[in-house]
């Protein structure tokens, strides 16, 4: 009655169950079939090049960057070869004994600590993840044979001959020819680094950034083939040579430099400053510094970060080029601005007589007084200019605000201030010419309960202000103080265009490109930015007030000057800066009757501009005409005010 669930199938089920598996099986076998088919015939020749590619590596050349000369062709900026002692991080074993055994085993052959070693990996692979660890350079040429012949003991050790960038002045002009460091993920990807790898290193800062498409040469290449440990085991099998970046060329002199560079530290007494010197035709520049400087060579391999870190926190701010993004208040320098605007305006002719009589009253509140009060009596334009009168001045800044042109900050803007100069490096300052527009911008945002966060209204920190623009904005701007906000460039560029007759030169270092063999291959020759129409009769006036103020005894500027073998015209400045010390400068044309070069120098903290900023520009102006013994001890007799 029951069935039997145990019995065997029958012979129908059996063959069912044997046809399913053969299918299967077919499937199977079909699949296999197929592969080998595709891997030996569609992509064998795909391969077969990967495994011969697996056989050859490509070992890169690395090609040196071009050199920065001086105009007479001296090397500012050179490369120098190293035999350099090198640990790959990821080409070290990947289990942590066996890695620690390697450093440990390089640690007793090199005779290097071996936490030196690891906190020299760490600290450079943080700094430039892509590029090769450097331990140590100079090293013995028998840790090298030693190394290649046990390369298997050290695997992702090396001892190559690298070239690294050299600044054989040291800190000498650092701020304009920066340093290089690795290519970052960021750059990779634009076109102008496509034909870089991680770990190739190119222009940061400066000229070396600036002129990258020039320095930066061609990296070549030769293809070895290699054994299954990675090692070369054949001939070479091709090369392509790296091709050396070309040389660029600069206006500088290396003796102004060096001139501008020792005067301002000296002068100054250790206090920051800069300097400028600059051809007033072209915009040449022939020296141009800031103080303190920095030794680029600090980023050379091996990189330190602690050293890095210490540089860039330093409250001295020596990677800071003061000579073009720090701006400062001018004082009296800039009265060059507001005689040009009271005379270009019709508001004051050249012997127009105004009385100084020490103090300027505005009104019963408002009172601007010379330094100490000084009376200087009744002085016509070119009077006003050798002492430096700030009365008459005064005067004259109450009257441009009087006229609805705005002369004044017009004139400014002509000359340059408020403006980039266009000077070929990075990251330079536009400074701030202050004008009712942008002051009365400020007090508008400063009513505006949501322009600033927080509940207590703090103006500084806001960038606001409590207050519209007002006459006396305009009388501390006609003498260089307030808000104005100028770089030492920026003055230079305005002394030249009264120089050189009302050209606004685009400011330049580099001179030309050339190859290896001295062939130029660009020339760089920038056009001016603008010519501003400067009536000869007031710029006369105005030269000559600046001769008698370097050359007359009653100059400002003739304690430093008189008895100089060449007749320059120069202004002094002194500008105020709340409770800080007073700021010391000096703008020079030279010679006064066919100005040739302009100098600023400026000192923080300097005092009076005779003090301190006058006696360097006369080292570099000295230099400049090829005086000999332009170098002064101290600065005798009275110091005027300005």
């Amino acid at each position: 009655m029951f069935g039997d669930d145990n019995r065997a199938p029958t012979h129908s089920q059996f063959s069912f169950r044997v046809s399913v598996l053969g299918v299967f099986a077919l499937i199977a076998f079909a699949a296999i079939f197929f592969r080998l088919w595709f891997v030996e015939v569609l992509s064998g020749e795909e391969y077969l090049r990967e495994a011969n590619a697996n056989r050859v590596r490509e070992i890169p050349i690395q090609a040196p960057r071009g050199r920065i000369l001086d105009a007479n062709k001296h090397v500012l900026v050179g490369n120098r070869t190293i035999l350099a002692l090198q640990v790959r991080p990821e080409k070290l074993p990947k289990r942590a004994d066996e890695r620690k055994k390697v450093l440990k085993k390089l640690s007793d052959v090199a005779d290097m600590p071996y936490d030196k070693i690891k906190r020299e990996i760490r600290e450079q692979t943080k700094l430039l993840p892509a590029s090769p660890v450097t331990l140590e350079q100079k090293v013995d040429p028998e840790l090298v044979l030693y190394l290649r012949e046990r390369q298997d003991e050290f695997p992702g050790v090396t001892a190559e001959q690298v070239f690294v960038r050299d600044y054989p002045d040291g800190s000498l002009g650092a701020q304009l020819f920066g340093y290089v460091s690795e290519v970052s993920a960021d750059q990779l990807e634009e076109p102008a680094y496509a034909d870089l790898n991680p770990g190739d290193r190119v222009g940061a800062t400066g000229l070396e950034s600036q002129y990258d498409n020039i320095l930066r040469g061609r990296n070549g290449a030769v293809r070895v083939q290699v054994d299954a440990t990675g090692n070369p085991s054949g001939p070479e099998q091709s090369r392509v040579e790296p091709l050396a970046g070309d040389n660029l060329v600069l206006t500088v002199d290396e003796k102004v430099e060096k001139t501008g560079q020792r005067a301002i530290e000296s002068w100054g007494a250790g206090n920051p400053g800069a300097f400028v010197a600059m051809s007033v035709d072209d915009g040449s520049i022939l020296g141009m510094g800031s103080y303190p400087s920095y030794d680029p060579n600090v980023y050379t391999p091996p990189v330190s970060t602690s050293a890095i870190k210490a540089l860039t926190n330093d409250e001295a701010k020596p990677l800071l080029n003061r000579a073009i993004q720090a701006g400062y208040p001018t004082g009296s320098t800039f009265k060059l601005i507001t005689a040009t605007a009271g005379l270009e305006e019709n508001l004051i002719t050249p012997d127009e007589i105004v009385d100084d009589p020490g103090c300027y009253e505005l009104s019963e509140t408002d009172k601007f007084c010379n330094a100490g009060e000084v009376v200087n009596g009744p002085i016509n334009m070119t009077d006003a200019l050798r002492v430096s009168s700030d009365v008459y001045f005064y005067k004259l800044g109450t009257e441009l605000e009087n006229d609805t042109d705005e002369g004044l900050q017009k004139w400014a803007s002509s000359y340059g201030f408020g403006s980039l100069t266009g000077i070929d490096l990075p990251g330079e300052g536009a400074g701030l010419l202050p004008t009712p527009e942008w002051r009365n911008e400020l007090y508008a945002k400063a009513a505006d309960p949501d322009s600033c966060s927080g509940t207590k209204r703090d103006y500084t920190n806001c960038g606001e202000t409590d207050r519209k623009w007002s006459v006396g904005d305009n009388i501390n701007l006609a003498v260089g103080q307030g808000d104005l906000s100028a770089t030492p460039l920026q003055l230079a560029v305005a002394y030249a265009a009264l120089g050189n007759g009302g050209d606004v030169v685009r400011p330049h270092l580099a001179d030309h490109a050339e190859d290896a063999e001295g062939q130029v291959t660009q020339e760089i020759e920038p056009a001016p930015q603008r010519h501003i129409d400067i009536d000869p009769q007031v710029r006369s006036v105005i030269m000559e007030g600046l001769r008698e103020a370097a050359m007359e005894p009653t100059g400002t500027s003739y304690p430093v000057f008189g008895g100089f073998p060449v007749d320059i015209a120069g202004k002094t400045g002194t500008a105020e800066k709340g409770l800080l010390p007073d700021q010391s400068w000096y703008a020079a044309l030279a010679p006064a009757d066919d100005p040739k070069y302009v100098v600023v120098t400026t000192i923080e903290n300097g005092g009076f501009g005779a003090e301190t900023a006058a006696p360097a520009a006369r080292e570099i102006l000295s230099q400049l005409l090829d005086i000999k013994g332009g170098q002064i001890d101290n600065v005798s007799g009275e110091v005027h005010s300005d």
